[in-house]
């Protein structure tokens, strides 16, 4: 029989293809990554990976169980979500995972409300970039900006994102028009140059706040969602009388659908539901300065 950890602990290496990055997504030392692949493949008698100098590669052998591995990790993850969808009790872990800046901004308030009516729910909250794999229990309940969630996920949509045109009245007149841009935009974006005859990339960012800052600092103007600079509400931001169409983007409360009779979940889903649904103006830009 095989161990199910050494099926962790192989996936792990052929996902992030090196010691350091798998040792990181178990949350392990690394030496116990090699010593642990090193006695699978001992145990087999066949080897696994090709050590190469940029990290490990699979053989042909572990490419030939590569999937079914894949499968047993379903599996596992599926039982997991199975016995924790039959637990009734309004305490234990919940964890969760949504952008900073709405948590921030939005939410901070209203997870102290939630703290004091449930005070035997245990709140893991992730707000780091990059999505966490609900199928995987990486997280029970996300709030997500999305268009459309996956079919697996069971939720209530809030609201449509509606975006504005931000400057700060410190942002001095020039012929050229400073913009805030993404990191991955290389030129000057299509709004820019819709509404701008003369514009350039002042600054590139990778966060929203960092957006919002650069704006309210005057060094320039940018296209953001709505719910930030409204919330935040400083007198110097004001948004552009310039109409840009609703975004096709919703904001979403959202949790897997094995988790449905999750007891602290769904009232933890039904608290944050009902809280943010009372801010859907904020998220639809009703509430802008101009």
């Amino acid at each position: 029989m095989i161990d199910w950890d050494d099926i962790r602990f192989f996936l792990a290496v052929a996902q992030n293809g090196n010691v350091t990055a798998a040792a990181r997504a178990l949350n392990v030392n690394h030496s116990t990554v090699s010593r642990r692949i090193a006695a699978l493949e001992e145990k087999h008698g066949v080897r696994l990976f090709e050590r190469i100098p940029s990290g490990y590669e699979m053989t042909s052998a572990a490419e030939d169980i590569y999937q079914l591995a894949l499968e047993l990790e379903a599996k596992n993850q599926q039982i997991s979500r199975r016995l924790f969808g039959q637990d009734s009790r309004l305490q234990g872990e919940i964890n969760l995972t949504m952008p900073h800046d709405i948590f921030e901004y939005s939410l901070v308030n209203d997870f102290a409300d939630f703290k004091e009516q449930q005070p035997k729910i245990q709140l893991n909250l992730c707000v780091g970039q990059g999505l966490k794999n609900l199928a995987a229990r990486e997280a029970d309940i996300a709030i997500r900006l999305t268009p459309a969630p996956p079919d697996y996920l069971i939720g209530k949509k809030i609201a449509q994102i509606q975006h504005g045109i931000y400057q700060s009245i410190k942002l001095e007149k020039s012929n050229s028009i400073p913009i805030i841009a993404w990191q991955n935009e290389t030129q000057v974006p299509d709004w820019a140059k819709i509404h701008f005859e003369n514009a350039h990339i002042a600054i590139r960012v990778d966060d929203l706040y960092a957006m919002y800052c650069a704006v309210k600092a005057g060094i320039g103007i940018a296209r953001m969602p709505c719910y930030l600079p409204d919330t935040i509400a400083n007198e110097s931001v004001k948004r552009l009388p310039i109409n840009i169409p609703l975004s096709n983007w919703g904001v979403w409360v959202l949790s897997h659908v094995d988790l449905r009779h999750t007891r602290r979940v769904r009232c933890c889903k039904d608290f944050l539901t009902e809280r943010l649904i009372h801010k859907k103006t904020y998220f639809e830009g009703h509430r802008s300065h101009y």
